[in-house]
């Protein structure tokens, strides 16, 4: 794999690990933990989105000189789960976790979907299209 591939698929690993976190404390009912685990997650992803809109695709779009392929894709379905991820909180502050874990259930397969996507097609292309990957990891590192 590549610098950029293995940084962001660890990511996707630590991004997935909180959510997960969360939906195991809505299943046991506990929705104050619910909220804080969904709350880490929602920080660790904006994070994560945000490399990857802000650094990451602008990076490639740059690079491939096409700003309506994969990476319009990967934009959409950000904004998709930005609604899905607004609608999770709404079920958490009304103390809903059937409906929490119902969306969780749906969430968890877009994200599956699109982590693969991005996983084993795009960041593989942007590491070998790139001709520094190292500079644009570092500028993703630095965003906070």
């Amino acid at each position: 794999m590549g610098c950029l591939t293995d940084f962001l698929h660890e990511d996707h690993v630590r991004c997935d690990d909180l959510y997960l976190a969360a939906e195991r404390y809505a299943a046991d009912g506990d929705v104050p933990a619910a909220g804080a685990a969904f709350s880490a997650f929602s920080q660790a992803i904006a994070h994560h989105f945000g490399m990857e809109e802000n650094v990451l695709f602008p990076a490639f779009e740059e690079a491939s000189g096409n700003t309506q392929g994969p990476t319009a894709v990967m934009r959409h379905e950000h904004t998709q789960m930005r609604e899905m991820f607004e609608a999770m909180h709404i079920t958490l502050t009304r103390q809903d976790t059937d409906q929490f874990l119902a969306l969780a259930d749906t969430l968890l397969v877009l994200m599956q979907q699109h982590n693969a996507k991005e996983e084993r097609i795009l960041y593989p292309m942007t590491d070998r299209m790139l001709a520094d990957p190292q500079a644009v990891l570092a500028d993703m590192k630095a965003h906070g």
